[in-house]
């Protein structure tokens, strides 16, 4: 245990947010979700909620400042009618952790499968809440 870093994080997860630099993505990856056939580096995270998730990481990491869309989640498929109460969820962190003005953008299903592969590394979670996935691209920490 650390002060100041949240006890969610696991070990493997901190150290991967440490590598990561300047335009590395990361994907919470909900319990639907192919993680481990995507994934290049997989991050087990069994059990655990994707907003815990989140809000722990934007407490450390930053989002980045020069794309017009840091955080993307996976477009509903045409047709569907689920709601998807839990992008307001990520709303709301997103702006208490990194900003209101950050903007969240949506990408087609098949298309986030492919920014998936390429990400830095998928954090399988044990998140049941449908289209729960989101990718976070790494900003850059600024000396103050």
């Amino acid at each position: 245990m650390l002060i100041g870093i949240p006890s969610i994080l696991s070990p493997e997860l901190l150290k991967t947010l440490m590598e990561m630099g300047h335009g590395d993505e990361i994907v919470l990856a909900d319990a639907n979700f192919p993680a481990v056939s995507c994934a290049r580096r997989i991050i087990r995270a069994d059990g655990h909620a994707i907003p815990d998730l989140l809000d722990a990481i934007l407490t450390l990491m930053p989002l980045d400042q020069y794309v017009d869309q840091p955080v993307l989640l996976m477009e509903k498929v045409a047709g569907d009618t689920v709601e998807t109460p839990i992008w307001a969820t990520y709303g709301t962190i997103i702006a208490e952790r990194a900003g209101a003005d950050i903007a969240v953008g949506l990408v087609e299903r098949y298309a986030f499968y492919e920014r998936a592969r390429a990400a830095y590394a998928i954090v399988a979670t044990g998140e049941r809440a449908q289209y729960g996935n989101v990718i976070l691209k790494k900003g850059v920490i600024r000396e103050k």
